[in-house]
């Protein structure tokens, strides 16, 4: 008899291979279904408050600068760029063949009036092939601030916007739904999806019924339940720690005592505690406005209890103001922290009766980190919590902390915690990635067909 079993078996080892690497092998198609809280009425990044569609911006914009996982500069829609002496006058290149969303080209007169839009007090305009950007004193960071979200270049006709990015809009309902197709002459490539679609204004516990229904492949989740949705076997994916959650006081104090009433509240409270129990470890106690990864000095900041010293010095105030504390009022974690502050202040001896009203003395309150680049980051967390504009004399760490330290001196704003940017995604959605800054890294993802 002819020994047939083991070349079939040979055969048939060979074609399961075939099968099983075919299976894992990133294919274009299919649709990503995404969604999410925020629920924006415009899509153009010029916009103000837009901090949470930035991952939006992503898809359907480029700037002329991205920043790499380091931090530096790179091309984007510009090829390149230099700085005349005093770095007050920048020139750029533009990338040719490059076409907006509507298939109009992209030109230097066309980025030039972009960038005024999205920065009125820039005079920008095009020369040849080149950009000019002249501003009214030295920008040495411009590359990394032309990576904004909102200095994407958008053509802007008719009440109508258009990108360059790598998805079109197919249709957009304000505020609740928005359907993107990719496009196949995006300039770095077509992505492996075919579509995108994301409905907007869902509440985190809507999102979780929706994922574990398989009717949603990438959702938001709340840093304090991260880990539990991580142990509960769903799959979890984060950010480093790049959302500052702090107090904001409305003025700067007005005498001595209220300076140090301020600095007795900063003692007392218990970050720590406030991280491990209430955010289940989804963040990172902070004493300073940027989180240690991005400058390697966050721990000059002190963040931890020290109950002894917020009383001694409460003592030396004869006459301490009882304080309002306002939070969100549709963020459940908020009103917890904010009662946690008020009992830390008690022990203190200090005053705090919270509100979810308007017109409180002092707010909680979270801004997300919308550059990697610590400079640009801490001029943004700076206009978003209402303070002056840091001042750089150079790029070096000594001047960047000095930056820091001088708008915390202010005694504006007391740092409490940076969390961290979680998401819920399907294992069906193959090489998703989220980047340290929170963003989405979508161009390798694909999507496989879910096992029976």
């Amino acid at each position: 008899m002819r020994p047939t079993g083991f070349p079939l078996l040979v055969v048939s080892s060979l074609l399961w291979a075939v099968s099983a690497g075919a299976g894992t092998r990133p294919h274009y198609g299919g649709t990503l279904d995404v969604q999410m809280q925020a629920a924006p009425v415009s899509l153009d990044p010029s916009d103000s408050n837009q901090l949470d569609c930035r991952n939006l911006f992503g898809l359907l914009f480029d700037t002329l600068i991205s920043l790499d996982e380091q931090g530096g500069p790179e091309p984007a829609l510009a090829t390149s760029w230099q700085s005349e002496p005093g770095n007050q006058r920048w020139r750029l290149f533009l990338r040719r063949g490059v076409t907006f969303q509507d298939g109009a080209p992209v030109t230097p007169d066309a980025a030039a009036a972009s960038l005024r839009k999205a920065n009125p007090t820039w005079k920008v305009f095009s020369e040849g092939e080149a950009i000019i950007i002249e501003r009214d004193s030295p920008a040495p960071n411009l590359p990394a601030e032309l990576t904004l979200p909102r200095n994407s270049i958008v053509k802007r006709e008719g009440g109508k916007i258009s990108g360059t990015g790598p998805f079109a809009v197919s249709l957009w309902d304000p505020g609740k739904r928005l359907s993107l197709t990719a496009r196949d002459d995006y300039w770095n490539g077509r992505a492996f999806l075919n579509a995108i679609e994301v409905e907007m204004g869902k509440n985190l516990r809507e999102q979780m019924i929706s994922f574990d229904l398989g009717k949603a492949q990438v959702i938001e989740v709340a840093p304090e339940q991260a880990h539990r949705a991580n142990a509960e076997g769903r799959r979890v994916d984060s950010s480093a720690p790049v959302e500052l959650l702090a107090l904001v006081f409305g003025h700067d104090p007005q005498l001595p005592d209220d300076g140090r009433q301020r600095q007795a509240l900063a003692l007392s409270i218990d970050r720590e505690s406030m991280n491990t129990v209430v955010l289940q470890g989804g963040g990172e106690p902070a004493g300073g406005l940027l989180p240690n990864w991005m400058t390697g000095y966050g721990f000059l900041f002190p963040a931890a209890l020290n109950l002894a010293q917020a009383r001694q010095v409460r003592s030396e105030i004869p006459h301490t103001t009882s304080w309002t504390l306002g939070y969100d009022p549709a963020d459940p974690t908020a009103h917890v922290i904010a009662e946690r502050i008020a009992l830390n202040a008690r022990d203190a001896g200090l005053g705090i009766q919270i509100t979810s009203g308007t017109g409180a003395d002092l707010r909680l309150v979270r801004i997300p980190l919308i550059s990697i680049d610590p400079q640009i980051a801490l001029g943004e967390l700076a206009a978003g919590l209402g303070l002056s504009q840091p001042k750089f004399a150079s790029s070096s760490v000594d001047d960047l902390y000095s930056a820091e330290n001088k708008l915390l001196q202010s005694q504006r704003v007391i740092p409490l915690l940076h969390l961290r940017m979680a998401y819920g995604v399907s294992n069906t959605v193959k090489h998703w990635r989220t980047g340290r800054d929170g963003n989405w890294r979508l161009a390798n993802v694909w999507l496989a067909a879910e096992k029976p």
